[in-house]
Formats: C-alpha cells, structure tokens, sequence
C-alpha cells in the first residue's frame, strides 16, 4: 500500500527493503516520527531499482538505506544505490523466533527500515562491493570447490569399484597407490562390447571414473593457478603472509570483501569468522571457548593457517608452549592463536604494508657462485627453505634478511 508524501513538507526518511529473486519490497519511514510514510514493490530489475529509489525520494530526503541479502538477491539494487551515492546498509533477515507480528514482504521490508532507523551509531554492516576482483575470485573459488567435490567422489568411486570387482582385475590393480591407479585405468582399454561381462563392463567404468579424475585434476590446477593470479594482484600482502596460501587468500578475500574499510575493529572481524572467545564460565571455573558462529568457511582458513604455523614456524610453536604451560588446554591454546590470526589478517586487510623484495637472492647466490644445497648448510636450513624463500612462496622476513646479510659476506665466484 502506498500512502501519498505531503508536497512542501521537508523530511528525512529511512528505507527498508526485502529482497526477493523476482521483486523487491520498499519501505519507507519517517526519522523524526518513525511513522510509516509508505510501501511499495518493485521488479528486481534495473527499471525496478529506480523505480524504487524515485519512490522512496518522493517522500523527503533519503539519509540511508537498510536493505537484506545484500550478497545475493539483494546485491544488483545495493550496487545501484551506492553507486548513486546513497548510503546503504546490510541488514540481516529477521529469525522465525521474532517474526511475532507475522510474515509478509511488507512486514520484513518495514522490520528492515526500523532497524536501519534505529541504528543511529552505525553498527551495521557496510555491504560487501560486488563488482571488484574478489567477485572475479569468488566464482572461480565455487568452480574450484565443485570440481574438487567431484574429484573425491569419482576417487571413492573407484576404490567402492575395487572391492566388489571381479577377482582377477581386483587382484591386479589393488595394490596399486590412487595415482598411479588413476594413471592406469585412464589408459587401459577394456572393451567395448558391456555384453562380453562384468569384468569388461567394471573396467569400463572404471576407466570413465579415472579419466573424469584426471580432467578434474587438470581443471583445479587451471583454476588454482587464475585464483592465484587474481589473489595476488589484489592482495599481495595477504598472499605473502605466512601460511597463506591462493585458496585460503581467495577465502579472506571473499569474506573481507572488496572494500576491507567495512571492517571496522579486529574484535568484530574476530566475530565475523567465528574466532571471538565465547564466556563458558560456570560456578568456580573461569573460561572461554571457541565462537561456533560467524564464516565457517574463513574460520577453517584460519585454522588451516595455525595448522601450518605451527608445524613451520618456531614462535608459534613457542608460544603454543608458553599457552599450555600456563596451564591452558590444547583447545584454548589455538582458540587464542586464531584470535591473534585473526588480528593479524586484520591488520593485512585493512593496512597492507609494501611487501620487501626479495628478487635480489637468487642472483645475489648466483654470483657468489653457491648452490642451494651448499647455501642451506651453512645457514642450518633445509635446501627447499631456500628455494621456496628466493621464489617468494614462503614469506619469511626474518630468514630473509639472515640469508642476504650471509650472502653479502661471500666472495664473489672466480
């Protein structure tokens, strides 16, 4: 229903929106008054977006929008406003436990603007930018997941395949390990004729399994190796931090959004990939827990960073040690960890600092006249400690200065 905005009078107003796949509902309310100035839905379209911006601007001066789904229905009409100039916010959709007055489309869109006229200390979430490199990053990272998925389910196919195979192929191929097991069958050539019998008709199946994992394999490195491109040319910082790898980049990336501004403190990003600490105190007992809240996929990143960190790196084995000497469990020892992560990938995200060069190893070694191998032992390294610093894969700022200032007091090669 749509009430008819009063010529003359000078307002401010505050809209709602529920977002929908074929059309949006708008809301519009009164910052002063809070009253209800009007409703009204709209294609989700392009027409539709400005047929809702006109609608809202109808009734005084627009200060902000509170729109849900900012990150999928509602992410063409977020793109638009902004790009107008309006000033948006993401609002969650309201739990079935507070829908107390009911469900409709008017309903959410009038929750979703008394939430954004509520909010007058701005807590709410900036939406995420759409349109930049992490877009670019996001859909490829949903290809590479769903060919991965694919991959391990032709990979059981095979071995379920194997065990109730016919004895001579089973007895022929099971001591083979899974990829040179794939290698072989991808190659073989069993027949043609299903007529002839099982053991004709397994391995043709299992030849198809094998070559759709092989295919599989060659396009999750095609799209590992475009994701990574894209990671580093829109994060170099975060890619170089230690333990960070292309996908677990893309993830942070993904969850932190094109505009990492939005990430007001480290404590609310903490929140946002569920690494907060949680009170689990009762009676005499004092402590937290993990947060089970919050991106579980950019909360398993940060695990698989602490995972690498603390086989690689001395000081977060040491301080993993400090942790549990002070009488911390395992649990909260790596619960505090990850909330030091997280700060850290904060800090990256939002303030990236230059990334130092590096490029001067290699040939620095190069005309000292040294291998690797002669390199690592001298300095107490392994060889590929070496190779992987000079090629940038592993970022180490500390062994990289040691390993230069070590260089630097070599002779020159005759």
């Amino acid at each position: 229903m749509t009430n008819s905005p009063c010529p003359g009078t000078a307002v401010t107003v505050v809209a709602g929106v529920d977002t929908h796949a074929d059309t949006h509902h708008v809301a519009v309310l009164d910052t002063v008054t809070g009253a209800v100035l009007g409703d009204l839905q709209v294609p989700a379209d392009s027409s539709g977006y400005r047929l809702a911006e006109r609608f809202v601007a109808s009734f005084g001066t627009i200060t902000r929008w509170g729109i849900e789904g900012t990150s999928s229905y509602g992410a063409g009409l977020s793109a638009h406003l902004r790009a107008g100039g309006h000033v948006v916010f993401e609002v969650n959709r309201p739990v079935k436990s507070m829908r107390r007055a009911g469900k409709s489309d008017p309903l959410d869109a009038l929750g979703a603007a008394r939430v954004v006229l509520a909010d007058t200390g701005g807590q709410l979430p900036a939406p995420k930018n759409s349109d930049g490199a992490t877009a670019s990053i996001r859909v490829l990272l949903i290809a590479r997941r769903s060919a991965v998925k694919a991959r391990a389910v032709a990979q059981q196919q095979i071995r379920d395949l194997l065990i109730t195979a016919p004895a001579r192929l089973r007895e022929r191929l099971q001591s083979l390990k899974i990829q040179p097991l794939i290698t072989h069958l991808a190659t073989t050539r069993p027949g043609s004729d299903p007529a002839i019998g099982v053991e004709t008709t397994t391995g043709i199946a299992l030849r198809s399994l094998a070559r759709r994992h092989r295919d599989l394999s060659v396009e999750i490195t095609d799209l590992e190796t475009m994701i990574d491109t894209l990671v580093t040319d829109a994060a170099p910082a975060l890619r170089a931090t230690h333990g960070v790898g292309p996908i677990i980049a893309a993830q942070l990336l993904i969850t932190a959004g094109d505009n990492p501004d939005r990430l007001r403190s480290k404590a609310s990003f903490a929140a946002l990939i569920g690494v907060s600490p949680i009170p689990a105190s009762s009676g005499k007992h004092t402590r937290h827990r993990l947060n089970r809240g919050g991106d579980r996929q950019a909360n398993s990143a940060v695990h698989q960073i602490a995972i690498t960190r603390i086989r690689y790196d001395p000081r977060t084995r040491a301080y993993i040690e400090k942790k549990t000497s002070e009488g911390k469990t395992k649990k909260e020892a790596m619960r505090a960890l990850k909330r030091h992560l997280a700060n850290e990938i904060h800090s990256v995200l939002t303030n990236p600092q230059p990334i130092p060069d590096i490029s001067d190893l290699r040939p620095l070694r190069l005309a000292k006249g040294l291998s690797q191998k002669q390199a690592a032992e001298h300095l107490g390294w392994w060889p590929t400690d070496v190779s992987t610093l000079e090629r940038g894969k592993r970022r180490n700022d500390t062994h990289a200065q040691t390993y230069r200032d070590w260089l630097n007091t070599q002779p020159n090669a005759a």
